[in-house]
C-alpha cells in the first residue's frame, strides 16, 4: 500500500478505454462520452477490436495497436479478459488502471485455482501497476477535465475531495451536490479496494495543494495501520470527515466477556476516527454542512457559546439543542451584563441567550456583538434573527457583515430563521463567507461539529502528563502464567490466574485463594482470620458467575462460607448441569465504603485489533450501557479523555458529600492494561469487573482473561504502532552514560529546553533560518510521531539534579513506499566534537536498514562543514545544490 504511481491515476496525460462501444447505455459508451464531454485535454483512445470508431474517435483493436502508452487505462470488459489486458498494459508501460468491471473475486481463471481478482493483482504487482477498483464507478478530477467514470452527471470543480466505497452513493452525492454549487477536486469510487485503499488515497490527498478538505464514505477498512497512519497524517494538514455505514454491533454476538459485548464494531470505528483526528458525521447533508463550517470558521479556544437573538423562542430552541448535544452555554459575567445594559433596551433578557427584543435593528445587533466578542467568557457567538414587521432582515444582516469585515468579530455563526423574508440575508452571508444556517438545530449541530473537531485535533497535539508512578511490569511472570493456562487447554483463565497477570503489571488486586471443596473454603476463611469474605464459583464453563448464583458476598466467617458453598453447588447444578466445577475462589471482603464500581477491559476487533474499554461496572454493566472504547497505546491524556466520555465521569469527580476519586490511578490502570496487551499477544479479551475506585486508588475485585496461542508479535496486531521500547540503548561517551531512545510525546517540555540551549548558528543549520521559539503545535508535531512512518532518536544524559536532559536528536520521515527517508540532526552546542552526532546517525542508519528503506537523504547548508564531513565519513554522496546554498546528500542503504 503506497502512493507509488498514483500521479498516473490522478494526473494522467492520456487515457485508453477498453470495452469502449457505441452501444447506448453500455458502461464503455458512458465512460467514453464522459471523457469526451469533460474537457480532458490529452489523447482519449477507445479500444474495441470490433469497431472502427467509438463516439466519433478512431478505435484501436488492442494494446499493441495503440499509438502511445496510455498513462491511465479504464477497463470495462468481462471479468476473464481483465488479467490479459493488465499483462499487456503493464508490459507496455502503463502504470495505472481503473477496473470498472465487477465480479472478479467470484470468477476463476480457466485451468487455474486463482480468482480473476487475485491473478489481476499478481500481474499488476509485477509491473508496479496501480489498480482502482474493481467494481467501481471510476474517478473524476474536474480541475483537469478528467471524468473516467460512468457517472450520470459530471462534477463541478472545487477544493473538496470525496472518496467512497459505494458507487451508488457516489452518484447520489453528485446528484445532490451539483444544484447546490458544491465542487470537487477529486471524486473517487474505490469499489472493492483490491489494491488502492483509503490509506493510499489519504496519503495522496493529504499533501495535494488543490484539496482543502477530504470527505470519506467508509463501509470497511482493510489495512488498519496504513489507514490510521495516513488518516492521522492527513488530518494534521486539513479537515478529514467521515461517514461510517453499518452501525450495528454484529461483532459483539460471539463475545465471551462484558467488554466484547460492549465494544461493538461501530464504537471501535468511532474510536479510530476520533483518534485519527477526523470528524465523524452521519449523513450526506451533515457531511457537507460540516465541511463548509470548518472551512469558514476560525478555530475556537473553547466551547463556551453565547446566543444573540431577537426572539426568545428561537433562542430557547437553540439552547435546548445545545444542551442535548452536550454543548456549553456560557454564563455571562456581571461586567458583561453591565456593558450590555448600557447599549440595550431595559427589557432585554439580561442573560444568555441574549434576547435583544423583536424590533432590534442592525445597530442594536452590532453593539451587542461588540460586547460579546470582547467578553473573556465567550468563545463563539450564534447570532439569530426571526423576521418581524418592524425591522429589516436584510439590513440586520448587512450590519453584521460590515462588523465582520471590519475584523471586530472572530467566531461568528448566523441563523436567520424563516423562508422568503430572510432568503436575501442568507445569500449575503454566504457571499461574505460567514457560516449561516436555516434552523437553530442546524446551527447548533454545526457548532458541535467545530467543537468535536477541535477536541480531536487537540488529541493529536496534546502533551500528555507523566504517569503518576512509573511501573516496570513483570512481563516474564505474566507470560509464564498465561503459557501454563494455555498448556492446560484453558482458553479462559481462572480468576486467580487472571489476577496474577494483573498483579504482574502493578494493578492492585484482592488476595484470592482457591478452595476445591466447601470444607476447603471454610478452612481458608479460618486461616485468613475468620472475618467476612466473598465466595465465587470456579468453573471454565461459566463465563458470568452472577448469572448462575455463583457469587456470594459479605459471608460472616468459616461456617457461613461452607454453608454458602454447598448451596452454590446446588444452584449451579440446577441452572447449568453440564458445567464442570473445579472449586471456589475465596477472598477477604474488600471494605471500601463509597467506592465506585467500574469496568476496564480489552477485546480484539477483527478490523482494528485490540481495543480498550472503560465504563460503569458491576453486574448491571450491559444494562447500564455507560462505556467507551479507545485504541491502544494509551498515555495519561488519552486515558483521561476516554474516561471523560462516560456518564459516570461526573460522579468520579465528586458530588455532595462524595469526594473525588483518584483519577490518576484509573488512568494508570488503563495504561497498564494497554501495555499488557502490547506485550502479550496471546491475550484476546480482558475483563476487570468490578474495579473499585475511591480516594485511595483502585482495587480489582474480579478479573477474567481469554487467551490463545498466536505467532503474531504484540505490537504488530495494533492499529497504531506503540512506543518501540526495544530500540532503547545506553552508550558511553567520554565516560558519560548517554541513553539513546525513540522520542515520546512526554518529551515536549525537555525539547523546549533543548532548543533554547542551541546557539543561533546551530538553529540556522537545523532550521535554515533563525527560530527563537517553536510554538506548541510545531513542537507537538516533533515529539508526537507516528512510529510506523517516522522515527526520532533522542540522546539524554543526567543533569545536575540527576534528571534526564535532552542533548541531541536525529529524526527521519519516510515516504509511504519506504523508498526514501529524509533525515535531520542537531546536537547541543556544548557537546559538539565528542562523537555524539556520529553515534546518533549510526543508530538511525541501522534502524532504516532494518526497515528495508532504500535511500537516506538530507539537505545541508554549504557552510555547515562539520555535517558535510560527518556525512562523507558515513558514506553519503553529494547529489547537488537544490536551492541557494543548500546541498542535497544521499546514502544508499542497501550497501553494507
Amino acid at each position: 500500500m503506497s502512493v507509488r504511481h498514483l500521479e498516473y491515476l490522478f494526473k494522467p496525460r492520456s487515457v485508453a478505454v477498453f470495452g469502449a462501444t457505441n452501444r447506448e447505455k453500455a458502461v464503455g459508451n458512458l465512460v467514453m462520452r464522459n471523457l469526451l464531454q469533460g474537457g480532458f485535454m490529452g489523447p482519449i483512445m477507445p479500444v474495441n477490436p470490433n469497431q472502427k470508431a467509438v463516439c466519433g474517435v478512431l478505435a484501436y483493436s488492442d494494446v499493441a495497436s495503440l499509438p502511445m502508452t496510455p498513462d491511465l487505462a479504464v477497463i470495462c470488459t468481462p471479468p476473464k479478459t481483465v488479467v490479459g489486458m493488465i499483462e499487456e498494459l503493464g508490459a507496455r508501460g502503463t502504470r495505472a488502471a481503473v477496473v470498472v468491471t465487477a465480479g472478479l473475486a467470484a470468477n476463476q481463471l480457466d485451468n487455474d485455482h486463482r480468482s480473476v481478482q487475485q491473478a489481476m493483482l499478481e500481474t499488476a504487482k509485477k509491473y508496479e501497476m496501480r489498480i482502482l477498483g474493481p467494481n467501481c464507478l471510476g474517478l473524476l478530477v474536474p480541475g483537469i477535465g478528467l471524468n473516467a467514470s460512468f457517472a450520470h452527471k459530471p462534477a463541478l470543480p472545487g477544493r473538496i475531495a470525496f472518496v467512497s466505497q459505494s458507487g451508488a452513493l457516489c452518484t447520489a452525492v453528485l446528484d445532490w451536490a451539483r444544484p447546490k454549487g458544491i465542487g470537487f477536486s477529486h471524486f473517487i469510487s474505490l469499489g472493492d479496494c483490491a489494491d488502492i485503499d483509503f490509506g493510499d488515497v489519504l496519503d495522496y490527498l493529504g499533501s495535494d495543494p488543490n484539496t482543502r478538505a477530504i470527505l470519506l464514505y467508509i463501509e470497511s477498512i482493510h489495512q488498519r495501520r496504513n489507514f490510521m497512519s495516513a488518516a492521522r497524517s492527513a488530518a494534521r494538514n486539513k479537515p478529514v470527515l467521515a461517514i461510517k455505514s453499518g452501525r450495528a454491533a454484529e461483532g459483539a454476538k460471539a463475545a465471551a466477556s462484558h467488554t466484547g459485548a460492549l465494544a461493538g464494531a461501530d464504537a471501535v470505528y468511532d474510536a479510530a476516527i476520533r483518534r485519527a483526528g477526523m470528524l465523524r458525521v452521519f449523513n450526506i447533508e451533515e457531511l457537507f454542512a460540516a465541511v463548509e463550517t470548518l472551512a469558514r470558521s476560525r478555530p475556537t479556544k473553547g466551547d463556551r457559546l453565547a446566543v444573540l437573538t431577537n426572539g426568545g423562542g428561537v433562542g430557547v430552541m437553540a439552547v435546548d439543542d445545545l444542551i442535548d448535544g452536550g454543548g456549553h452555554l456560557t454564563e455571562l459575567k456581571p461586567e458583561t451584563i453591565a456593558k450590555l445594559d448600557a447599549v440595550l433596551p431595559a427589557t432585554w433578557s439580561r442573560g444568555n441567550p441574549v434576547d435583544i427584543i423583536g424590533d432590534a435593528p442592525g445597530e442594536r445587533y452590532v453593539k451587542a456583538l461588540e460586547v460579546l466578542f470582547t467578553a473573556s467568557e465567550v468563545d463563539a457567538v450564534l447570532c439569530m434573527h426571526a423576521p418581524t414587521a418592524v425591522s429589516s432582515s436584510t439590513e440586520v444582516a448587512q450590519s453584521v457583515i460590515k462588523l465582520a469585515k471590519d475584523g471586530k468579530v472572530s467566531n461568528l455563526m448566523t441563523c436567520w430563521v424563516g423562508g422568503e423574508a430572510v432568503a436575501e440575508a442568507r445569500h449575503l452571508f454566504n457571499d461574505s463567507g460567514i457560516p449561516t444556517y436555516n434552523t437553530p438545530s442546524q446551527a447548533v449541530n454545526a457548532f458541535m461539529h467545530v467543537q468535536r473537531y477541535r477536541r480531536n485535533q487537540e488529541m493529536l497535539m496534546e502533551t500528555p502528563p507523566s504517569a503518576p508512578s512509573e511501573f516496570t511490569p513483570a512481563t516474564a511472570t505474566a507470560r509464564l502464567v498465561i503459557e501454563n493456562a494455555i498448556a492446560s487447554g484453558h482458553s479462559m483463565m481462572s480468576e486467580p490466574e487472571a489476577k496474577a497477570v494483573l498483579a504482574a503489571y502493578g494493578i492492585p488486586t484482592v488476595e484470592t485463594h482457591i478452595a476445591r471443596t466447601p470444607a476447603d473454603a471454610s478452612r481458608i476463611v479460618r486461616d485468613m482470620g475468620g472475618g467476612r469474605c466473598a465466595l465465587k464459583i470456579l468453573s471454565p464453563d461459566i463465563t458470568h458467575k452472577s448469572d448462575v448464583g455463583g457469587v456470594m458476598l459479605d459471608l460472616d466467617g468459616p461456617f457461613e462460607a461452607e454453608k454458602a458453598a454447598h448451596a452454590m453447588l446446588e444452584r449451579v447444578k440446577k441452572i447449568n448441569p453440564t458445567a464442570h466445577v473445579t472449586g471456589f475462589t475465596v477472598q477477604e471482603m474488600a471494605q471500601r465504603p463509597g467506592a465506585h464500581e467500574l469496568i476496564i477491559g480489552m477485546s480484539t476487533d477483527p478490523i482494528f485489533g485490540p481495543v480498550l474499554m472503560f465504563g460503569h461496572g458491576g453486574t448491571g454493566v450491559e444494562v447500564i450501557g455507560d462505556s467507551t472504547v479507545g485504541l491502544p497505546p494509551l498515555n495519561m491524556s488519552l486515558a483521561r479523555e476516554m474516561i471523560s466520555r462516560t456518564r459516570i465521569y461526573k460522579l468520579l469527580k465528586g458530588y455532595r458529600d462524595r469526594p473525588p476519586v483518584d483519577l490518576d490511578a484509573i488512568c494508570l490502570t488503563l495504561m497498564q492494561v494497554s501495555q499488557m496487551v502490547i506485550d502479550i499477544p496471546e491475550i484476546l479479551e480482558v475483563d476487570i469487573n468490578p474495579l473499585f475506585a475511591d480516594t485511595k486508588g483502585v482495587l480489582a475485585l474480579d478479573a477474567r482473561i481469554k487467551v490463545a496461542t498466536t505467532s503474531t508479535r504484540g505490537a504488530e496486531r495494533l492499529a497504531i504502532r506503540p512506543y518501540p521500547k526495544e530500540l532503547e540503548e545506553v552508550v558511553k561517551l567520554d565516560e558519560a552514560k548517554i541513553t539513546l531512545r525513540p522520542i515520546r510525546p512526554e518529551d515536549e517540555p525537555n525539547h523546549h529546553v533543548f532548543i533554547s540551549k542551541l546557539t543561533p548558528e546551530d538553529i540556522r543549520f537545523r532550521f535554515f533560518g533563525l527560530v527563537h521559539e517553536l510554538p506548541h503545535s510545531e513542537m507537538a508535531r516533533l515529539t508526537q510521531i507516528d512510529y510506523d512512518r517516522e522515527m526520532a532518536f533522542i540522546a539524554t544524559m543526567p543533569n545536575d539534579h540527576g534528571q534526564p536532559e535532552t542533548v541531541g536528536v536525529v529524526r527521519t520521515v519516510t515516504d509511504p513506499d519506504n523508498e526514501r527517508t529524509e533525515y535531520a540532526i542537531v546536537v547541543r552546542s556544548d557537546l559538539k566534537g565528542k562523537g555524539l552526532g556520529r553515534v546518533l546517525m549510526e543508530k538511525m542508519i541501522r534502524y532504516c536498514k532494518m526497515r528495508g528503506t532504500r535511500w537516506m537523504v538530507g539537505q545541508v547548508l554549504a557552510d555547515n562543514r562539520p555535517m558535510m564531513k560527518l556525512s562523507e565519513l558515513l558514506g553519503f554522496e553529494r547529489v547537488g545544490y537544490v536551492e541557494g546554498d543548500v546541498i542535497e546528500i544521499k546514502l544508499d542503504l542497501t550497501k553494507n
